[in-house]
């Protein structure tokens, strides 16, 4: 999996501009800050794909690597990209092709497989600060005007703040769903996956995430930076993931988030296993990633 590079832009305008997409754009957001959706020229989203997955930005990218095995295995078909004033801009070469042919690469770009239901959402700058909620909001009103009926959102956590090191089962995946109140989910179990100990719903952070997902009349400057925590447990939902999943959440959509521990280094292996993940989620083979 040989690495590309991707270089900001002075203007967002530019990524806009792009001459091989069609001006096809949707809207998904009431707010005058809007994030748009741009097919590509005789493209458009397919109903049959009504499972999400995206990255959630963290320590290591492992979530942005396991996106790209998944749509590079699948051979998914990009279908447009995202005109967002949430996310820095940046441009790069072909990101999949084995010999860069001068196709752009764009900070937010929808891929899909219709023969696997699947649109893949790939993520390759991080998000203005101060706009996380907008963003997360932005993405779950596009999945549910656009008919999703699940969301897999693919990221990782801080080895270092792992507190309770269980290798028993074999798996160092955890999951975190909202099918139950406490996060649980019988089949995430049965893959032997362990759901997130640290999430709580009623506690402080999480309740907070809930109250800014659903509209409530708080001030996202509250919400502290990951360098800026008061306790340990304020950690998990300072991070993206935890925005996603709240925002989705709130809409009364099914989402699951696939977590794994990493450090910063050669991540491959944790993409791989990221990615596994996913694909027995949604009753895939993940055989074919092991090439």
């Amino acid at each position: 999996m040989k690495a590309r590079k991707f270089f900001p832009l002075l203007q967002v305008e530019e990524v806009g501009g792009c001459s091989s997409f069609a001006d096809q754009r949707e809207t998904f957001t009431d707010s005058d800050t809007k994030m748009e959706f741009v097919a590509e020229e005789g493209k458009h989203l397919n109903d049959v794909c009504s499972t999400l997955i995206l990255p959630a930005l963290s320590i290591g990218n492992v979530g942005q690597l396991a996106m790209d095995l998944l749509v590079s295995t699948m051979k998914a078909e990009r279908v447009g990209y995202f005109d967002s004033p949430f996310v820095l801009p940046c441009v790069g070469n072909d990101a999949y092709g084995p010999v860069p042919h001068g196709e752009l690469a764009l900070p937010l770009e929808v891929y899909e497989s219709p023969t696997n239901g699947l649109t893949l959402l790939q993520q390759r700058s991080p998000v203005v600060k101060g706009m996380t909620i907008e963003f997360a909001k932005n993405l779950a009103d596009f999945a549910a005007a656009s008919g999703k009926k699940h969301v897999i959102v693919l990221s990782s956590l801080d080895f270092t703040r792992w507190q309770r090191i269980d290798m028993s089962s074999g798996s160092q995946v955890h999951y975190l769903s909202s099918t139950k109140k406490d996060g649980k989910d019988d089949y995430c179990e049965t893959n032997g996956w362990k759901r997130l100990e640290e999430y709580n719903p009623d506690q402080r952070r999480w309740k907070y995430l809930s109250d800014l997902a659903e509209g409530s009349s708080v001030l996202e400057e509250d919400l502290p930076f990951e360098d800026e925590l008061e306790n340990e447990e304020d950690y998990y939902p300072s991070l993206p993931f935890a925005a996603i999943y709240s925002c989705f959440k709130a809409k009364g959509l099914k989402v699951t988030c696939l977590l794994c521990y990493c450090s910063e280094g050669d991540n491959i292996p944790d993409a791989f296993n990221l990615a596994e993940a996913a694909c027995k989620l949604l009753g895939l083979s993940p055989s074919n990633l092991s090439g």
